[in-house]
């Protein structure tokens, strides 16, 4: 469980790690949270790729940062969700709160 923060210009991206349940949803939602009040950056990356698991606090924890990012003028993307973590996304609308892109697959 974990999470890795990279500042580029206006954008912040926010690299997932692990599972992402009730106990690791606090760390990771703290990590996100401190830096985006440093840095208020103009978007919000989520990046899912190496997601392992995420249950209901998945969507939680995207909605939170979305109000965060949102009351300080920026805007949110979730991106390398996993099938079944993009069809969770989807299911939850989430696409109302900013775009959410699935993992590419390479054939």
């Amino acid at each position: 469980m974990g999470v890795k923060i990279q500042k580029e210009q206006k954008k912040l991206i926010a690299f997932i790690q692990g599972e992402i349940d009730h106990h690791s949803a606090a760390f990771i939602r703290n990590e996100i949270d401190c830096a985006v009040c440093q840095v208020r950056p103009a978007l919000l990356i989520l990046d899912f790729s190496e997601v392992t698991f995420m249950d209901s606090s998945g969507i939680g924890l995207v909605m939170g940062r979305y109000k965060l990012i949102k009351s300080l003028g920026g805007e949110i993307r979730v991106e390398n969700l996993s099938p079944s973590a993009y069809k969770i996304m989807h299911l939850a609308g989430m696409e109302r709160l900013g775009e959410i892109r699935q993992k590419e697959t390479v054939q």
